[in-house]
């Protein structure tokens, strides 16, 4: 009896478990370009991030994407033109076909869909995403996870009470310097790590956060009530639902401290071997704008500290500049720096620099610390799909590395310092700031 993918989905994670140490299934179990063995993909958000998963899904030949969603109709009409274009480029004209969807929910009750990807903006990354994993899908959650921790939470659960595969989007996980930095502090390279600077682009001083734009009527092919879901109704205008919009005002996001913080975070908590745990002390200044549209937090200068004691900085680009720029060659906007009792090692996309240019050439022992190797993120979370093995970028550690955030921006906002207890995952002692991990949902919108 010949099986189909589908079938063979199910038998295999029944067999190996969801958490089974990685395998490689070889390219002829799926066959190379049988529609029927590829895993079939629905892209739920194909504005820029989203198009870019989309594409990464559409040159994957273990993969097809046969869906699309979003609450802008050009969008929609746009992603279905690249999908016809790429498919038709490289010879796969017979898996051209895709179905556009304004509704979410219509693409998730497809049958035949396996995983999806989820590239909306922020406070509907979460819900789409319980939804989702409820229908039965594997899920590729672009960062940071969302608006409410307590959802995050209830995310975490549902996706290792389903088994289902749940990828982040913290790409760099999948890229050698990031790697190879967090293997050579997991492994003593620069003695007992000791700190870590961790620094990334702001929102600074945005026009947007002194000014408010005049309302304006909902264009056509524009579900404004979709795009808004859960969050506060709030009287349209274009920059509102910009990228800049969904990613800086508060009603949908908690700003670039999360969105773009959760990368150097990311690879902190990595290579602190703390993809279980977030620090458990929080205190900082921060500056949040008022009376302008945007109004998360602008610039920050945090310090956190860690149950074994590591400590870490976590700040903006400009707050960053006069720390980093004392040992770093050449500041960027976004970075990773170990501190240990013998060296350091800071690391950002496309380069690695070190206290001691030997650390380039480390070559490591088999009997040493090798990270989980992943050299394609999307690749990657395909493969898990067929395989059920766990990817690199887990739903625990997603929950961790945003929980960073988050807590910092309750210390910032309640000008306080604030204690985590993270065996229990509770805030000590501090209602205002346990009431900020959570956020209401606007009816009809629920979880």
């Amino acid at each position: 009896m010949k099986m189909n993918r589908r079938s063979f989905l199910k038998k295999t994670a029944v067999a190996t478990g969801a958490f089974a140490i990685p395998t490689i299934v070889p390219s002829t179990v799926f066959g190379s370009t049988a529609p029927s063995n590829r895993i079939h993909i629905g892209c739920i958000g194909v504005g820029g991030q989203g198009s870019g998963l989309m594409k990464n899904v559409l040159y994957n030949d273990q993969a097809q994407v046969v869906a699309v969603c979003d609450c802008f109709a050009t969008r929609r009409e746009k992603a279905l033109d690249t999908i016809k274009d790429i498919y038709t480029q490289t010879g796969k004209e017979s898996l051209v076909g895709a179905k556009a969807y304004a509704d979410f929910r219509e693409l998730l009750a497809r049958e035949d869909i396996d995983g999806v990807t989820i590239a909306t903006p922020d406070h509907w990354h979460v819900p789409i995403a319980l939804e989702a994993v409820q229908a039965g899908k594997d899920v590729y959650v672009e960062k940071p996870l969302g608006v409410s921790m307590e959802d995050g939470f209830k995310l975490r659960k549902l996706v290792q009470d389903k088994k289902a595969i749940f990828q982040y989007g913290t790409q760099q996980r999948s890229d050698y310097y990031f790697r190879f930095a967090c293997e050579l502090v997991r492994n003593g390279y620069i003695g007992k790590l000791e700190s870590i600077d961790a620094w990334c682009a702001s929102l600074g001083d945005n026009r947007w956060t002194k000014n408010i734009p005049p309302t304006k009527p909902v264009p056509a092919g524009f579900d404004y009530e979709r795009w808004l879901g859960p969050a506060p109704k709030k009287p349209y205008s274009d920059i509102r639902v910009s990228n800049s919009g969904a990613y800086h005002i508060y009603d949908y996001a908690l700003g670039f401290i999360a969105g773009w913080g959760v990368h150097p975070l990311d690879i902190a908590q990595w290579g602190n071997n703390s993809d279980t745990a977030a620090p458990i002390h929080y205190e900082g200044t921060g500056t949040v704008p008022s009376g302008g549209l945007f109004d998360t937090v602008s610039f920050w200068d945090m310090h956190c500290t860690y149950a074994n004691g590591v400590k870490m900085h976590f700040m903006d680009h400009t707050t960053a500049v006069p720390v980093v720029s004392q040992y770093h060659p050449e500041v960027r906007d976004h970075g990773t720096t170990f501190h240990g009792t013998e060296g350091w090692i800071t690391v950002r996309r496309e380069n690695i620099d070190f206290s001691n240019e030997a650390l380039r050439r480390v070559k490591l022992r088999d009997d040493e610390i090798q990270l989980y190797k992943s050299e394609n993120h999307m690749g990657n979370f395909i493969e898990c799909i067929k395989t059920r093995n766990k990817p690199i970028s887990t739903i625990e550690a997603a929950v961790q590395s945003d929980l960073i955030s988050h807590l910092s921006n309750a210390a910032i906002r309640l000008k306080q310092s604030i204690q985590w207890e993270p065996k229990n995952e509770k805030i000590i002692n501090n209602q205002e700031a346990i009431k900020m991990l959570n956020r209401p949902m606007r009816s009809p919108w629920t979880i």
